[in-house]
């Protein structure tokens, strides 16, 4: 008898039910906080609404798509061991890390301010990334300057 090579199957995502997005249930549940999904998607749905009312020209969901888009890195530096010294080592990132980067960078930025609700700091940091600015998009240049710093070792890449 043959044995059939297990395979993990993942339960697929459902996309929001208001922008009927994969992209966002995903950051949906990146933000969550204790299990309460009710209250983070009640957090972007408010920090959507305050993308609309400041960007006319775009929907909200755009702006967002947009936002990932340009905080995902390109490569990124690893730390390996050669002949007992450590080397910081460009290397390329995947997809599916990219956009966890992207997620976690927009998501520690705004959890880094205190002082207003989280909507407010997760739309000023959708339209600051939409733009090319703000912190999500400054880690990413950094993490690419630090790559470009080190290229030298690349051809210690495994």
């Amino acid at each position: 008898m043959a044995f059939k090579k297990w395979t993990h199957s993942a339960a697929q995502l459902k996309p929001d039910t208001k922008y009927n997005s994969v992209l966002i249930a995903k950051f949906v549940n990146c933000i969550m906080v204790g299990g309460k999904k009710s209250v983070a998607t009640k957090v972007m749905y408010d920090a959507f609404d305050i993308i609309a009312k400041r960007v006319k020209d775009e929907p909200p969901d755009v702006v967002f798509e947009t936002a990932i888009i340009n905080c995902k890195p390109n490569v990124e530096v690893r730390a390996k061991r050669v002949g007992g010294s450590n080397y910081q080592v460009p290397m390329p990132v995947n997809r599916k890390r990219q956009q966890t980067l992207a997620f976690r960078w927009i998501r520690d930025a705004c959890r880094g301010k205190k002082g207003k609700p989280m909507c407010e700091y997760l739309a000023q940091e959708f339209l600051d990334a939409y733009k090319g600015e703000g912190t999500a998009v400054t880690q990413r240049d950094n993490v690419h300057r630090m790559a470009e710093a080190n290229k030298a070792f690349a051809h210690f890449a495994w």
